[in-house]
């Protein structure tokens, strides 16, 4: 059977616009992947029956859109229902509010459509998008010290990148070199400095390609256990949504969030470093003092909420004097921190939010001329196009 060249039947407009709009996908960037001018498009979403898309465009548009080809026809735009949230491993004591919850519906939707960006700027640069490395998965059953250390041997991360640097000295200190490590490894590593508002830490939406890590306005030493934590439900092929230490209900889910927190201290301070470095400090001890702890912290260049708990997995502190007497120290101030650096540039707080991998491909499709500049700020969220030329330059000067 020969397909019409023109569709027979009415297509909605409103729909047609509608999916564009929905995955933030300019004009200019569907007629570029269609071959019409951005007037043909616009034409087509205003109901110019004169000026029908052919079978081919449409099925073309519905795919770059991801929608159907048919519910073009539809009569109304489809109902579209949120994702589902990732499985709450939270453990909180009071279950979240419709608007905490529709707050964190947002952040992982908005995820989400930076995930599709990913691909689609993959495709527009040539390049088809691999899998995440099969050779790095973990089950829980595995021992954390031998998962950390097997992970950091094959994504070749030694533990001394991170005991020569302290946080600060270098962009963005150790927990920079930990987040731009896990983005050659193809993991997206977005910031929300809102989460703490929605008793979130750490969220992790995994996928086979472009597995997805958010972070958080936490100290650098917080943020390297927070991005390690959600490495390890990566590596669990587990989405979640983490906070801090807590008792709570769910066996199953305590499992899977317990070995997350092991794997995170063991990965950030290796067991045979650690053992070094403590040299005669008495195993089972009944507490630690704080600059004790602090120098143990700043050997690693991580959070003394994240050193403890690695001592006491270790065997030199007892757990009663984490959880009766440090935990709660650690998530009041750690609840409590805020954040008063700004970057240098102001549009470089784009490039923070979206990570390097996010915008490294959005720079190297517009600087090869696969989109323009105006699509290029529609893919970074930025309006004002002097942001857009400061993340290129400033992104020169670093790289």
């Amino acid at each position: 059977m020969v397909m019409p060249a023109k569709w027979e039947i009415p297509y909605n407009p409103r729909v047609m616009r509608w999916a564009r709009e929905r995955v933030n996908i300019a004009v200019e960037h569907a007629a570029r992947r269609i071959n019409v001018s951005p007037e043909r498009v616009l034409a087509w979403e205003q109901g110019e029956r004169k000026d029908a898309p052919t079978v081919r465009q449409a099925r073309e548009l519905a795919g770059m859109y991801g929608r159907p080809f048919l519910e073009f026809f539809s009569k109304d735009i489809p109902p579209v229902l949120p994702p589902a949230l990732a499985p709450d491993f939270r453990f909180h004591r009071v279950a979240p509010s419709p608007t905490e919850a529709a707050a964190l519906t947002e952040i992982q939707t908005y995820a989400e459509e930076i995930r599709l960006n990913a691909i689609d700027l993959l495709d527009l640069i040539g390049e088809r998008p691999t899998a995440f490395r099969s050779d790095l998965y973990c089950s829980i059953e595995e021992d954390v010290d031998k998962a950390a250390a097997r992970i950091r041997e094959r994504i070749a991360f030694p533990v001394e990148i991170q005991t020569r640097m302290r946080s600060g000295k270098e962009r963005d200190g150790f927990a920079g070199t930990l987040r731009r490590k896990l983005e050659g490894l193809g993991i997206l590593v977005l910031k929300q400095s809102g989460l703490s508002r929605v008793r979130t830490r750490g969220i992790c939406l995994y996928s086979e390609t472009f597995p997805i890590i958010i972070f958080g306005n936490e100290s650098p030493g917080g943020t390297a256990f927070t991005l390690a934590h959600e490495f390890a439900h990566i590596l669990l092929r587990q989405s979640a949504l983490s906070s801090y230490p807590r008792f709570g209900n769910g066996t199953s889910l305590k499992k899977i969030e317990g070995w997350c927190n092991r794997f995170a201290a063991a990965f950030l301070m290796p067991a045979e470093s650690v053992i070094s470095f403590m040299g005669s400090f008495p195993k089972g001890s009944r507490s630690i003092a704080d600059g004790h702890l602090a120098s143990v912290a700043a050997r690693y260049a991580v959070s003394p909420h994240a050193a403890l708990i690695r001592l006491v997995n270790l065997g030199y502190v007892q757990p009663a004097f984490y959880w009766r007497v440090k935990q709660p120290e650690f998530v009041k101030e750690e609840e409590s921190y805020q954040s008063f650096g700004r970057a240098k540039y102001y549009g470089s707080r784009y490039r923070s939010s979206k990570g390097d991998l996010y915008t490294g491909l959005v720079l190297e499709a517009w600087n090869a001329g696969r989109i323009t500049n105006h699509n290029a700020a529609e893919f970074m969220g930025i309006r004002n196009l002097d942001h857009l030329n400061d993340i290129r330059s400033n992104w020169m000067s670093n790289d």
